[in-house]
């Protein structure tokens, strides 16, 4: 687990630095710092199951929030966009990532149930 909280807190840095030059890096950087944060207290052991599901919840509705009206794709290998479709989809994509990585932090940081002493 410390591995991946490692590899994920790097990858929403990254995303994070590549909101600098987005049309509206106040609302990006936040979002993806935050998810590095969440990262960070998964590896330390400071967050709580109950923490990330809420983390995960929060994601997952801004994705659907996000999701554009006419899906266009994402169209990685373009230097530019076509349509704000294109953007709303790589903006939902992201939070989607957001989403899948704590729920996983959640599902590992869940509580278990004691052993039954024999």
């Amino acid at each position: 687990m410390k591995i991946s909280t490692i590899i994920f807190g790097l990858l929403f840095m990254l995303f994070a630095a590549l909101q600098y030059n987005d049309p509206d890096p106040e609302v990006w950087i936040p979002i993806y710092g935050a998810a590095a944060v969440a990262c960070l207290m998964a590896y330390t052991g400071t967050g709580r199951w109950w923490f990330f599901v809420g983390m995960a919840i929060l994601y997952a509705v801004a994705a659907v929030h996000q999701w554009p009206p006419a899906f266009e794709g994402f169209f990685f290998g373009e230097l530019k966009m076509h349509s704000m479709n294109i953007e709303e989809a790589r903006e939902s994509g992201g939070l989607a990532i957001c989403t899948i990585v704590m729920s996983l932090f959640a599902w590992l940081n869940r509580p278990r149930p004691a052993t039954a002493r024999l």
